[in-house]
């Protein structure tokens, strides 16, 4: 059934299914090419008459996925211009104060958007929340340190989606003051920053960071050295004019090969930072819209006033090593190489990896030591720094999927969190069947979160209490402790 509301823009028309009605493809923003490319978020654009939201917009320009990831991950791309777009779905377009959940994707700030089938927002709004997803500028055109253009884009077009969200949600039933603000992976190193931004002050009031937190962004030299790198693989200038007279197709096959490039050299040094993440465009230091490392802000107390949900999966790492068949090539050297390049005492570190994990392969044991430098230790540093104003959680059901080997890795809780096991993209990372009942807790935990900022466990404070969701759900207190004080001082 069609369905119709009025926002700031003009009339949008979406279609109710059940009891949630949805709303696809709206645009908070212009479309950001020709002379908007490369520049802040526009005001969003207004129509007369009665505008469709019956399909999803536009996706960003990305570099997309390759094998064996995007036989994984399902990356839709929707052609267009107007990428700058939510989609929004609500259990009663009627209602008034409804707490709002808005969901920024996941894709190492190059690939990802709101039109991923595992984001669909029906079960969180079937349970009395309205929903919104959220696409950004990617790559160089969000995060690129280009002269002549604002800095980290992709992060001022998140600002932008949720000023958007206090402008108009109300038209859809939700109250702009109970937004919770959650993301996976980059998504969730998104929020982070945004918990550090003063732009983003006062637009959410909890956050959900899934596998990620406020430690990924890179210094404004490294930003520079990246650009400057790009601009010359084109034979351009790093400016608005040399990157803006390169097609949009050209500068994206150009960021993957700059991609392929830092992977290849990254184990020489040289280029420094990039080492340790990988990811070449990410948000960067511009000492205004991202004034600093995000978690260094937050201890300092940004964010303060915000309830924080936080944590991982048990495996991350294996996410990037077992599809593509790697592990069985680890050897020790490797794995002492990682644990002296992260800073911390190697001999120590591996006695005490060895010690929780006393069957475990190389390859294993490096994807336990990459998974607590990358993603677990920096949740729990943010965790701390909160003063009891934080929940941490883990999941630990292992996907059935490569023999078992891929485990409880990166992005697997995904579809547990928004309750769609029954689509058919779950079971490329599930594996068959996988269980119902994780789901029903976990998803049920995320809704009580964004309710009323209590996913039913303890806060984490001098007990550590973790909540582990799996095939045993409970509460632990501290878990591995041994490994977690490896990185004392060091992460």
């Amino acid at each position: 059934m069609d369905v119709t509301v009025d926002i700031a823009q003009g009339t949008v028309r979406g279609q109710q299914s059940g009891p949630v009605t949805s709303f696809l493809g709206i645009p908070y923003a212009e479309a950001p090419f020709g002379a908007r490319r490369f520049q802040a978020p526009s005001a969003p654009p207004s129509w007369s008459g009665v505008r469709d939201a019956v399909t999803f917009g536009a996706t960003a320009p990305k570099i997309g996925y390759r094998p064996p990831v995007s036989e994984i991950l399902t990356e839709p791309v929707v052609p267009g211009e107007e990428c700058l777009n939510v989609n929004v779905w609500t259990p009663d377009v009627s209602a008034s104060g409804l707490p709002v959940f808005v969901w920024i994707h996941g894709g190492a700030f190059v690939n990802g958007s709101n039109a991923v089938p595992i984001y669909d927002g029906s079960a969180f709004a079937r349970d009395g929340i309205v929903v919104v997803t959220v696409n950004y500028r990617l790559g160089a055109d969000g995060f690129a340190r280009i002269d002549g253009a604002p800095a980290n884009r992709g992060m001022l077009d998140q600002v932008a989606a949720l000023r958007w969200v206090r402008d108009n949600i109300a038209a859809f039933g939700g109250d702009p003051n109970a937004v919770t603000v959650a993301g996976e992976s980059a998504g969730a190193m998104s929020v982070g920053t945004l918990m550090s931004m003063p732009s983003a002050d006062g637009l959410f009031r909890r956050a959900i960071l899934q596998s990620g937190a406020g430690y990924h962004v890179i210094t404004e030299a490294t930003a520079t050295k990246v650009a400057e790198a790009l601009a010359d693989s084109l034979g351009v200038q790093p400016n608005v004019d040399g990157f803006g007279s390169v097609p949009v197709e050209a500068f994206v096959d150009a960021q993957r090969e700059l991609g392929d490039r830092v992977t290849a050299e990254a184990p020489t040094g040289a280029w420094g930072e990039l080492a340790f993440n990988m990811m070449p465009f990410e948000p960067y230091i511009d000492g205004d819209v991202v004034p600093d490392v995000p978690h260094r802000r937050i201890a300092a107390g940004a964010g303060s006033e915000i309830d924080v949900l936080i944590g991982t999966t048990s495996e991350e790492f294996a996410f990037f090593l077992v599809p593509a068949g790697v592990v069985g090539y680890v050897d020790e050297a490797r794995v002492q190489a990682a644990i002296g390049a992260y800073g911390a005492d190697v001999e120590q570190a591996l006695d005490v990896y060895r010690a929780q994990l006393p069957d475990a392969s190389p390859g294993e044991l490096l994807i336990a030591v990459v998974t607590d430098w990358f993603f677990r230790i920096p949740a729990v540093r943010v965790a701390e720094t909160r003063g009891g104003n934080a929940f941490v959680y883990e999941f630990t059901w292992r996907s059935t999927l490569f023999d078992g080997a891929l485990g409880a890795c990166h992005a697997l809780e995904i579809p547990f969190v928004f309750d769609l096991l029954d689509k058919p993209e779950t079971a490329r990372i599930t594996g068959a069947n996988p269980p119902q009942k994780v789901a029903d807790e976990m998803h049920r935990a995320w809704v009580d979160f964004v309710l009323d900022g209590s996913p039913g466990w303890a806060r984490y404070g001098a007990d550590r209490s973790v909540m582990m969701f799996g095939d045993r759900t409970g509460v632990v207190d501290d878990p591995r402790a041994s490994t977690r004080e490896v990185w004392a001082g060091v992460r």
